[in-house]
Formats: structure tokens, sequence, C-alpha cells
């Protein structure tokens, strides 16, 4: 571990530059990271009373975009996902106590003692939450996690749909991989830590998609079905060279409250599953399910059916979207990009929630970007839907009028072109 003096001189001298041109994508970037991890640096020193000479460490998770697979890991399923160019930003430190100590701007403080590595009921739906899970973790893969201090600040704007608390659980993982394991945990294993200390102390049913794409890195084909064990395998496509752009979409709605819409998509899954003896989706046969659809709409409404429906359908979609990239068929790809995005309109059912008919703000998005792409590229609802984020490829020569259209509907600085990062949580300085 190095000292806050030498990283800030360091910094200045551009030692830094190619590692953080890798991560930002582009050299405008990387100058913009720069001042950023310097003024993180600084405000790491002020917050903790760390003199120059004080150990840190920088470290980073990065926001993920869902490519394909929307809802099929939770029914291990097959998805298609990637880390990009926004990302949580640590400077941290072992302070030689028993208490992770965080401090995020923006958010309030929080201590996290050690000696209790159990769920807290106080915590659930907090950050607290999440740090503590990944410590405990941490601690059943048989090492002993140790007090750090750290000061967290992120470009990856809440509620983006790019996942900040899959960021923030792989920020959290990667400085205790570090820090107390010798880097001995995989990427993937990481992953797996921030599902559950998402699932068990913060007390939101998710699948592994998001910690894996934000841990692992680029372009990932993911197959779930032994989720003990997923199957990674990195697509090499370069998404620059293929004239378009990767949007991400801000509809502005809040989706704070709809824990209960998402948590009723694996839900109704499951149940359909369970009807026909098995736990999850991706161990029923296909042709099974279609011939039961009769009594299964009878015991289980109709929802649950189109959900099942998509699930089977969406699950083909990712490994044919991955097979497409490697293949070098943008064109083919675009095409599935678009079908996984009227699946889930039309057999989902995850672009608004019925509890509030009133509030359609995915649809209303999806409606606009149709008309400025008109016909060309591809759009789909992002991640868990009903509030949030719409993904669109924009070709780029409609990329000024296609943001500029979205801007004026929306408001400025609610249509995020972006990047795919080639690496994923990391000890950027260490």
């Amino acid at each position: 571990m190095t000292t806050c003096k030498t990283i800030l001189k360091s910094l200045a001298a551009g030692t830094y530059d190619q590692r953080l041109e890798r991560l930002c994508c582009s050299a405008p970037m990387a100058a913009a990271q720069r001042e950023r991890i310097a003024g993180a640096v600084r405000r790491y020193q002020e917050l903790f009373s760390a003199g120059p000479d004080a150990p840190a460490a920088v470290f980073s998770g990065p926001g993920r975009t869902e490519i394909g697979g929307n809802h099929t890991d939770h029914q291990h399923g097959r998805v298609l996902c990637a880390s990009v160019n926004m990302d949580m930003l640590a400077v941290a430190a072992p302070n030689g106590t028993e208490t992770i100590r965080v401090r995020s701007e923006g958010y309030p403080d929080l201590a996290v003692d050690l000696s209790v590595l159990t769920p807290v009921a106080a915590e659930a739906e907090t950050s607290a939450a999440l740090v503590r899970g990944v410590a405990a973790g941490v601690a059943e893969k048989g090492y002993t996690p140790r007090g750090f201090d750290a000061y967290v600040t992120s470009n990856v704007p809440a509620g983006s749909g790019l996942s900040s608390s899959a960021a923030y659980e792989v920020l959290m993982g990667v400085i205790l991989n570090h820090l107390f394991c010798g880097g001995a945990l995989s990427a993937v294993t990481l992953a797996q830590l921030g599902q559950a200390a998402e699932n068990r102390f913060f007390g939101k049913p998710c699948g592994l998609m998001d910690q894996t794409a934000s841990a692992v890195g680029g372009a990932v084909s993911i197959d779930f079905q032994d989720p003990a064990a997923p199957v990674v395998r990195r697509v090499d496509f370069d998404f620059s060279a293929a004239g378009h752009a990767l949007c991400i979409i801000d509809s502005g709605a809040d989706h704070a409250d709809l824990t209960a819409e998402y948590a009723a998509i694996p839900g109704e899954m499951k149940a359909v599953a369970a009807a026909l003896g098995k736990t999850v989706l991706r161990e029923v046969d296909e042709a099974e399910f279609r011939a039961h659809i009769p009594a299964l709409r009878k015991a289980l409404g109709d929802r649950a059916i189109l959900r099942a429906m998509h699930f089977f359908s969406e699950d083909r979609r990712a490994a044919e979207e991955a097979e497409a990239l490697e293949q070098g068929d943008f064109d083919r790809f675009l095409a599935l990009v678009r079908a996984s995005g009227l699946s889930s309109a039309l057999r989902l059912e995850n672009t608004w929630a019925a509890a509030d008919p009133r509030q359609q703000a995915i649809p209303v998005v999806l409606a606009q970007a149709e008309e400025l792409l008109g016909g060309r590229g591809a759009v789909r609802v992002h991640g868990g839907g009903f509030a949030g984020t719409v993904q669109a490829f924009v070709p780029n020569d409609l990329l000024p009028s296609f943001r500029l259209g979205m801007e004026a509907l929306l408001g400025p600085g609610m249509c995020h072109v972006l990047s795919i990062r080639p690496e994923g949580g990391c000890a950027v300085i260490g």
C-alpha cells in the first residue's frame, strides 16, 4: 500500500494516466478521473485526519448495464451484461480496529462493528447492511475482515438502472479482498458475496447478474444454471466500432416504493415452476409448461403465465445476442434487442406498475425513443423496470438529435452516453 502523498504526486506526474484511460475508455474522461481521485484523496485525509504519509489505496466498483436477459437471472437463466465507465470510487486503508467506517459523499456516515456478522434488523435497506453482509461473506470464506476507513464518491447516478447498489457491494468486496484476503477471492466470488448481502442483510430479493457484471468487467455472457458456479464468458466485441452509441435514459420516475412489484416477478415465475414440480423455470421443460398452460392459468392467473413465457424466450435470446456479437452480426443483435424490449413490455409487463397506472414514464420514454430512432438502432426497458431507465443503441449520426430530443422530454443530464469498461471491480492504485 502506498501513501496519500505518493498518490497525489504520482497523479500529478501522469504515472497512472494509462491505467485511468483503460478504465474510463477515453482520454478526456481519464483526465477528469485523475482530478476526481486527487480530490477524493484530499477529502479522505480531511475526514479521517490522515497525514501525507498515511497509507491509502484507491478502489473502483463500476456500474453495469444489462444488455440481454431481462429478469432471467433469478430463474437460473442466461444474461448478457457489461460493466460501464461510471463507477463508485473509494480511498481506503486499514484503521487498526474492528469497525468499518465509511463516509460517502451525499450520504450519512456509517460505522459497522465487525463483532456482529449477522443481519441487524435496524439496518435493513441501508448501506450499513450491505457492508456488514459483504464482511460476513468474507468471514464465511475463511478470512478475517478487519476495520478500515473509506471515503466513497460516485458518478453512478442513484436510480439510473446502472445498479449503484451492486457497484457499492463490489467496491466493499474489493476493498476487503485487497486489504485482508491477499486478493484471493475471485471476481465471481465477490459478486456472490454482494448478492448474499443484498438478499440476506439488506432485504431485497435480487439475482446475481448486477454484481457479476460489476465484478468481472467487460461484456460478459453468464449462465446461472448453477448459481454457485455460474459460467462466465467474456464476449469479444468492440462496441465502439459498431457505429452506435450506448445510451441509458433516466425516465425520472421514482422506483423507491416498487419492491413489491419487483418481488412479484420472481415470485410468479417460481410459482409456475413449483406447479410443475420444480424450483425455478430453468429446470422446467418448456414443452411441458406449454402443455399445462390451461391448468396453470386457472391456478395462478394469466400474468404468471405471460411472465413464464417471457422467461423462456428471453433466456434463449440472451445467448443468441452473445452469439450474434461474437459473429460480428450487429444487425441481428439489434433485432434481438428490439425483440427483448417487446417481450418485456407485453409478457413480462415491467414497463409500468399496476399499483399506479397514472405513472407510465417508461412507456413514454420508449415511445419517444422509437420516434427519434425512426426504425433504426434499438430500444428496450433496462434492468428491473416499472420506473428507472431505458436502454438504447443509437446510430452515431443520430446521437446529437436523439440526445437533444430525450432531454427535451426529460430534462438535462437524463440521457447518459456510456462506454463498456474492460475491467470490473479493482484496486486502481494500491
